[in-house]
């Protein structure tokens, strides 16, 4: 699959809540925890479960840096 997104984090989800409408999916990546909320209907569609190798396409014209 292309995709124009060049933010791209590869990693293993950690764990999937799943709420009425919305899911929350803790993505491990190097070890900091990338936290992404999706649609239950998307994770029934891609299959997700804890242990899923993913990757997370960030896409955004506003990104802070902390030092």
């Amino acid at each position: 699959m292309n995709i124009s997104g060049r933010n791209k984090l590869t990693g293993k989800i950690k764990d999937v809540k799943t709420g009425a409408v919305m899911a929350q999916i803790t993505v491990d990546v190097g070890g900091q925890q990338v936290v992404a909320a999706i649609t239950n209907d998307s994770v029934l569609e891609l299959g997700l479960k804890a242990g899923d190798d993913v990757a997370a396409l960030i896409k955004s014209t506003d990104v802070m840096i902390m030092k």
